[in-house]
């Protein structure tokens, strides 16, 4: 195992992200490997490592001044096992090679365990379309479209939406999609309800990993009722995970962006959460005027050079990082086991370094990887390309109970994985170990290709 990250990373030493996305699901899937040499002998996870295909490519747009912008765009299609490629776009300036093909191969192992059939990919672009009017925005998504469709298509490879990438840039997507082909499929999803999306899909992502974490309480007999939590971020994620801890009768104290978080020990409640998001979907404002607005939350800006955020260590019972990757480093996680959290849930991607991840398994907290909390998104995702491919749209109450068993199997694989080891409760090893399985399981039964 060492001698093949060690391959990985001289042959990519620039890709931080994607080598420590594989350095964790390679710690857990050893024992894995060591049960099974045939996997070793069809070097699985050299295979497993190495992306089906990278497609990168120039984005070339127009500001509302005339000024011409060039920006990168990609597109990591990393497995097709059990499934067409399924993964979100990502329009930030952090985006890198490196962070999607960490985001694709996550995705792999996410998809795997929703049960549904979807294989893993992810895309984006260094674009910001922070501050940009909506002609700037449509006029890049456009261009970013012209070249990506000869990549996608509902059988072939289905994108979606993630950070920077909302509903208004999935229109503009999918609209100059549409254009191009001169047909109307659901190789998009996280459409409007108008056109083809599915009921709760902007919802589950945030709903999904409550439900997750309900799961995991539930376990040692615990509900979320009463309990303080803190949540990072304020976009689409964090806002649902708020809704549904309220609704689940818990208490949020806190929400986060890019320059700093707010505290409100009063908590939130449902105004509170409506004035967040008109705030940051309607105004794409920022969250210390929450500070403004409710004179006695404070709002903290955090110094990006300090060696932890404050925002972890507060007092509190549940913590929810909804954030983006590596926002939890060690002192974090330290800080929120001194401050008595015993559950920490992931609504982003890999928000927790690895050192923080030993924290919080030494310290027997209740651990939920994104991989598997978070992956109701994409699992709503799968649920209205079904719709598509039917041509229906099912109620609200249908979607939502469909979520929710789908979260409970994958809570209840995790287990059962982990249990299969001999790593009983550690969520982090039945995930990575469960979807391995599944997806190499199917890669060997399609022979060498």
């Amino acid at each position: 195992m060492e001698t093949i990250f060690s391959s990985i990373v001289q042959r990519d030493p620039q890709e931080k992200e994607f080598h420590q996305a594989v350095q964790e699901v390679m710690q857990s899937v050893r024992p894995v490997l060591d049960r099974n040499p045939e996997f070793r002998r069809q070097a699985v996870m050299e295979r497993i490592t190495e992306p089906e295909r990278v497609i990168m490519f120039r984005v070339p747009w127009n500001d509302d001044q005339g000024q011409v912008h060039v920006n990168r765009g990609f597109r990591v299609e990393m497995n097709s096992a059990i499934g067409p490629y399924k993964g979100g776009l990502r329009f930030h300036p952090s985006v890198t090679l490196s962070i999607i093909k960490f985001l694709a191969f996550e995705q792999v192992f996410k998809n795997s365990l929703t049960t549904l059939s979807m294989g893993g990919g992810k895309g984006g672009s260094d674009f910001n379309p922070k501050g940009r009017s909506d002609g700037e925005v449509m006029r890049f998504c456009q261009n970013f479209m012209a070249e990506l469709q000869r990549h996608i298509g509902s059988n072939t490879d289905i994108p979606a939406g993630d950070i920077g990438v909302g509903s208004r840039e999935i229109g503009y997507l999918f609209g100059m999609y549409k254009k191009l082909r001169n047909e109307f499929t659901g190789v998009l999803t996280g459409k409007s309800l108008d056109w083809g999306g599915s009921l709760i899909r902007p919802e589950s992502t945030g709903y999904g990993m409550v439900y997750f974490a309900a799961e995991m309480l539930a376990i040692r007999e615990q509900t979320l009722e009463g309990r303080t939590c803190l949540v990072s971020g304020s976009g689409n994620v964090a806002q649902f995970a708020v809704e549904k801890i309220l609704e689940l009768g818990g208490r949020v104290v806190t929400l986060s962006d890019s320059s700093g978080y707010v505290f409100d020990e009063e908590g939130l409640d449902r105004d509170k959460l409506a004035y967040v998001m008109h705030l940051k979907n309607i105004r794409r404002g920022r969250i210390r005027e929450y500070a403004g607005k409710y004179p006695r939350a404070v709002y903290v800006e955090v110094d990006p050079e300090l060696d932890h955020n404050p925002l972890w260590a507060h007092h509190a019972d549940c913590a929810f990082p909804c954030a983006t990757q590596n926002e939890i480093n060690e002192k974090d996680a330290q800080n929120l086991v001194n401050s008595g959290v015993s559950l920490v849930c992931e609504g982003a991607n890999m928000p927790s370094t690895p050192g923080a991840v030993k924290v919080f398994l030494d310290n027997r907290i209740l651990y939920g990887p994104g991989k598997a909390a978070n992956a109701g998104g994409v699992a709503v995702s799968g649920l209205e390309m079904a719709q598509n491919s039917m041509r229906l749209h099912w109620p609200r109450e249908e979607v939502d109970q469909r979520l929710q068993q789908i979260m409970k199997r994958i809570h209840r694989t995790c287990l059962n994985s982990a249990a299969e080891y001999g790593l009983e409760g550690n969520y982090l090893a039945g995930a990575n170990i469960a979807g391995f399985v599944k997806v190499v399981n199917a890669m060997l039964d399609q022979g060498l290709v």
